[in-house]
């Protein structure tokens, strides 16, 4: 073999060698393309899963808190039509307590009364507490009219309660209408 001979054979396998080398790396950047984009889509996936996860979370969360709530005011509808009977039985109460002759029939009224008030209480009813001569707040009382105030310390507070106010849990059931001083 002469030396150009051995010079062209050195000169391919070095060419050769070139361009499987060349190959290899295409193929490792090929390789690291694909796993940049397998690692890409892995990530998109976990962030789905955990937005998903979260999602889910708050679903739970929310129909749980929902769920309490319509429990403690379930009965809300039961209780507005009976505050009128609570009203009634407040008044008959009041005009019997002046008759001294039907002791009998006070008592027993008021039997009632307070059984009914005892079971209402149990479902989460709760009588707001008013007295007169607390400042009017109207977030809190509902006012039916405005009267000349008897003194200057009563001006913009309390002076009678027409109708209590009722609580279901925590709700307002029912504001208590007031009279208040002007």
């Amino acid at each position: 073999m002469s030396k150009k001979d051995k010079k062209n054979i050195d000169k391919e396998q070095v060419e050769t060698s070139q361009a499987e080398t060349v190959e290899i790396e295409e193929q490792v950047t090929e390789e690291q393309t694909k796993e940049e984009k397998l690692e890409a889509e892995l990530k998109q996936e976990k962030d789905k899963f955990l937005r998903l996860f979260a999602e889910f979370e708050n679903y739970k969360r929310r129909t749980s808190k929902e769920r309490i709530e319509l429990f403690s005011t379930a009965s809300e509808d039961v209780m507005k039509t009976l505050l009128p009977v609570l009203d009634d039985f407040e008044r008959a109460l009041t005009h019997i307590e002046e008759d001294k002759e039907a002791e009998e029939l006070r008592k027993g009224v008021l039997l009632i009364y307070q059984k009914l008030i005892k079971t209402l209480e149990q479902k989460g009813l709760k009588a707001m507490e008013v007295n007169k001569g607390d400042a009017f707040n109207a977030d809190n009382h509902e006012a039916i009219t405005q009267i000349p105030a008897p003194s200057d310390d009563l001006k913009g507070k309390i002076i009678d309660i027409v109708e209590k106010g009722y609580l279901l849990g925590e709700k307002v059931i029912r504001f208590p209408k007031v009279v208040i001083g002007q």
